[in-house]
């Protein structure tokens, strides 16, 4: 789902990036606002107010020039260093200006609406208009001089410093101090984080609501991009799942079991070979041979190592294209009839197993010469 929000937020962010705004008001000098102090506003408005004034008289172009008005006040409400400051906004200002060049057109008086022939001028109620007259722009400016000179006034009245609550504070401070609240923590960094993420995409579809009823379209690619952005999650999510179908469940031991033929080194099974076969014990040489065999590729994982196996099985984990099948096979039907079979062995047989697990513990193929016979018998 996390996904699927920062893939649409990322749509949302792109579209807004190129869709162009529209201007409804006068612009608005470059850097919007300044910062001065409460000299520098009472300055300010004696100034609009000359400017109003004069534009209330002269009604042209130049003298009612919006540019004039400035930027906004960003005015610190006391003396100090730390002190509040507010915004002091003109917009309002400028959108009158560039209305008061052009003078106020007369209108025509209100012709009163006929009464039909047969009404009763005793029984109908008195008619009040359906909406009150607009006022002109010169009554505008009459009002906007009146609003500067009570913003000038206020600017000199003392600043009253902010009431400190104490009793609110104290108040407060025991409600908190309980039971119910105790084990309160603030919110942590990922919290505001997903805060900040929630409030960013609220202002985006904010401005996009505020597009759409203008442009159709806007619509059309909000919805095929939210339909992308769920295709792409679901790819994603299917190829993680694959991903996770590969891997094996059971992780690999780090080693063999202690009942393994790989938990003995293939070098300690074939020197027991050796030995046995010098003391002309054939049978166990044998034995050894195989289990050398098998130790040798249990250590490079052909199967996982587990002795409970028989023969047979391990035979049949070695895949049927695996060049050392047939070594393997061999090797095994002679180990089984001499071992298990209770068959006696002689130095041939030890020699062509010896060249059979040779081959095995080399890693090389078995080319079944001089060993065919062995395995037939």
């Amino acid at each position: 789902m996390r996904f699927l929000a920062l893939s649409a937020g990322v749509v949302l962010a792109a579209f807004l990036a190129v869709t162009p705004g529209r201007a409804d008001t006068p612009a608005q000098p470059a850097g919007h606002w300044r910062d001065a102090s409460l000299q520098d506003y009472r300055s300010h408005l004696l100034t609009l107010t000359t400017l109003v004034e004069a534009c209330a008289k002269a009604r042209d172009t130049k003298t009612c020039d919006s540019a004039q008005v400035g930027q906004d006040d960003h005015v610190a409400i006391a003396e100090s260093a730390n002190a509040e400051r507010r915004l002091i906004r003109y917009g309002w200002l400028r959108v009158l200006l560039s209305q008061a060049q052009d003078k106020d057109k007369v209108e025509s008086a209100a012709k009163p609406v006929a009464k039909p022939a047969n009404s009763d001028d005793s029984d109908s109620p008195a008619r009040e208009p359906a909406n009150p007259p607009k006022p002109t722009t010169t009554e505008l400016l009459q009002a906007a001089q009146t609003r500067l000179a009570h913003d000038l006034a206020q600017t000199d009245s003392p600043v009253t410093a902010a009431p400190e609550h104490t009793q609110e504070r104290e108040a407060m401070r025991q409600v908190l101090a309980g039971r119910d609240f105790r084990n309160l923590q603030d919110s942590s960094v990922r919290d505001k984080l997903w805060e900040k993420l929630g409030a960013w995409l609220n202002r985006i579809l904010e401005s996009i609501s505020r597009v759409t009823p203008r442009s159709v379209w806007v619509g059309r690619i909000i919805f095929w991009g939210f339909i992308l952005a769920v295709c792409v999650g679901l790819v994603w999510g299917l190829l993680q799942l694959e991903r996770r179908w590969r891997i094996r469940l059971i992780p690999e031991s780090t080693g063999p079991g202690a009942g393994a033929a790989s938990a003995r080194d293939w070098q300690l099974w074939l020197e027991d070979a050796r030995q046995a076969a010098a003391a002309g014990l054939w049978r166990e040489a044998i034995h050894s041979l195989y289990w050398a065999s098998i130790s040798r590729l249990e250590s490079r994982r052909l199967w996982p190592a587990d002795r409970a196996r028989t023969p047979r099985e391990y035979l049949a984990l070695v895949a049927p294209e695996d060049p050392r099948k047939a070594g393997l096979a061999t090797l095994s039907g002679s180990f089984e009839r001499i071992w298990y079979g209770g068959r006696s062995a002689a130095q041939s047989d030890y020699l062509k197993a010896e060249q059979l697990a040779t081959a095995l513990i080399a890693g090389s193929e078995f080319s079944g010469s001089g060993t065919s016979g062995g395995a037939a018998q």
